[in-house]
């Protein structure tokens, strides 16, 4: 027999004390940054929970942030959820009807914010229903003048509290610690809650070498925003292995992360295709930084561009790994590694193989179907979409009925994801099944086609959409953002032509038309319902 020990977060900041406490943790902030370690980590972690029990918050109570990447941030990512509380992290992008929506459905008691995000939050604060307590994040004396009220001041609670804390070591490792809601471009978002274990249990899987490989000798620069998913769960695993942490605050425009990856010589960086877009054309620019302490960048979010991984790999000498994840998966469900039984593959073949998502972490299932629920074959032609299970899958949305049964079906969470799968057991996101162009009984994926588009050397960025078409039912109109030296100077012919041996006939768009920039979610993907609705595809 084995022990039935609980798998919960508090092991992991047991685990950051007591064997990496000389470990750093650098924080950048508007006014000044700020370092300490694993050991002084935990002594404000604990200082935090006892503010939270002062402040009336009881084991089960939802506590919502609503902050960019600092260390304040983490504090609050550990202190809330190893004293048994709900941790929601609030995507600070959401329009304000969204950000009423969740804190009220979440139920927040306490919301704390960064301070230059108060006008945010004030704009709905007439609207929410539940929170009792404001707290702000600050390096200034005094908060900044304010509408909210109660408006507390973070630091000056910490510094009147007790750096000795007791937390529970017997929750039972299914309940709830955080709450975390998707980027809905159609209709409210909707929340998924997860347990000490799923996030445990992802932690310590995605620093398995070939899923994302986080160890103790890493230096993990957190890029993906805390609001979401955990910035893919970044903070927990780096914590658990003992890495150097750096937290870069709300910059992340190239400059300040090329510099952030010099001076405190990043290993890990993890983020979507936009933000390698920004840094290749900040270094095409002419832009010089010492880059070399990275093992690899981690891609997520979308699929990147052959083009981009064969820039970073030949011009820079920095490796790509793909990912993907979702808000139902705690995030992380594949990461691709370039398999041992591949090394021989052309740098072509390479690059190619590292624009796919990638295998399936260890303790998770997929299968692949098509609409009669027929499993799709693993040759990396045939779609289907993609289905999960496994313990940091969620099995439904929060206080949500009715989305929860369209999809958490027979045990499986139905991803909505149209993908395929090659021989190797690499899978290749095609499309959401929203985006799927349906020409002449056909499909077209968007991704693919975007891809391509973006291997053009003139191309900065592009994205697909389906507009009606009277015979075909639907066709690509493609809408493509030029390098700024290029402008004008490429044609739509020109695009066409560069696809012509890349993509079936049949795929070539209908329309290319020019745009300035594509517009984005609130986590920084392609936003085809604004396009959609510009160019009146519906």
């Amino acid at each position: 027999m084995i022990m039935d020990h609980p798998l919960l977060i508090k092991t992991v900041l047991d685990r950051a004390r007591r064997l990496f406490p000389g470990k750093e943790i650098f924080s950048r902030g508007p006014e000044r940054d700020f370092r300490y370690t694993y050991g002084a980590f935990y002594k404000r972690v604990c200082r935090l929970a006892n503010v939270l029990r002062r402040l009336g918050v009881k084991e089960g109570d939802t506590v919502g942030t609503f902050a960019w990447n600092t260390h304040r941030h983490l504090e609050l990512y550990f202190a809330v959820t190893c004293s048994g509380a709900v941790l929601h992290t609030i995507n600070v992008r959401l329009f304000a009807e969204h950000l009423a929506h969740i804190i009220n459905h979440g139920e927040d008691r306490l919301l704390f914010i960064d301070d230059d995000l108060i006008p945010a939050m004030e704009e709905v604060s007439a609207r929410l229903e539940t929170v009792q307590n404001y707290v702000i994040l600050t390096d200034r004396e005094a908060p900044p003048p304010t509408r909210l009220a109660p408006a507390l001041h973070y630091e000056k609670l910490l510094a009147g509290a007790p750096e000795e804390f007791a937390f529970p070591d017997d929750l039972d490792e299914r309940t709830p610690a955080a709450l975390c809601y998707t980027s809905a471009t159609t209709g409210l978002p909707k929340g998924v809650r997860y347990t000490h274990r799923a996030i445990y249990l992802h932690a310590l899987t995605i620093s398995v070498p070939d899923a994302i490989g986080i160890s103790e000798r890493d230096v993990v620069l957190a890029a993906v925003p805390m609001f979401h998913v955990f910035s893919w769960g970044f903070p927990f695993a780096a914590a658990l292995m003992g890495a150097k942490l750096v937290l870069p605050g709300r910059e992340l425009a190239a400059p300040a992360l090329c510099g952030l990856i010099e001076r405190e010589r990043a290993t890990l960086i993890a983020g979507v295709p936009t933000i390698w877009n920004n840094i290749h054309r900040h270094l095409e620019s002419g832009a010089s930084y010492d880059l070399s302490s990275l093992r690899y960048i981690l891609n997520g979010g979308s699929a990147i561009s052959k083009s981009l991984v064969e820039a970073f790999e030949k011009k820079y000498g920095i490796a790509v790994r793909g990912t993907c994840g979702m808000t139902e998966a705690t995030p992380v469900v594949l990461t691709c590694p370039v398999k041992s039984s591949l090394d021989g593959l052309a740098d072509e073949a390479k690059f190619t193989l590292k624009t796919r998502q990638g295998l399936l972490l260890p303790g998770l299932e997929m299968k692949v179907v098509d609409g009669a629920g027929r499993e799709a074959r693993w040759d990396g032609q045939e779609m289907g979409e993609l289905l999960l299970r496994g313990p940091w899958i969620a099995s439904e949305y929060y206080k949500d009925p009715a989305r929860s049964a369209a999809t958490f079906k027979d045990g499986w969470y139905h991803s909505g994801d149209i993908v395929s799968v090659d021989e190797e057991g690499y899978v290749i996101v095609q499309d959401r099944a929203k985006d799927l162009i349906k020409s002449g009984g056909e499909w077209i994926s968007s991704v693919d086609l975007e891809n391509k588009i973006m291997d053009h050397p003139a191309v900065a960025e592009a994205a697909v959409i389906a507009v009606p078409h009277a015979k075909w039912q639907e066709r690509p109109l493609a809408c493509v953002v030029l390098k700024e030296s290029e402008k004008g100077a490429v044609t739509a012919a020109d695009i066409l032509d560069f696809l012509q041996d890349k993509v079936p006939k049949w795929w070539l768009p209908d329309r290319v038309v020019f745009i300035d920039e594509v517009p984005k979610t609130s986590v920084s993907k392609f936003d085809k319902k604004a396009l959609r609705e510009k160019y009146g595809a519906g």
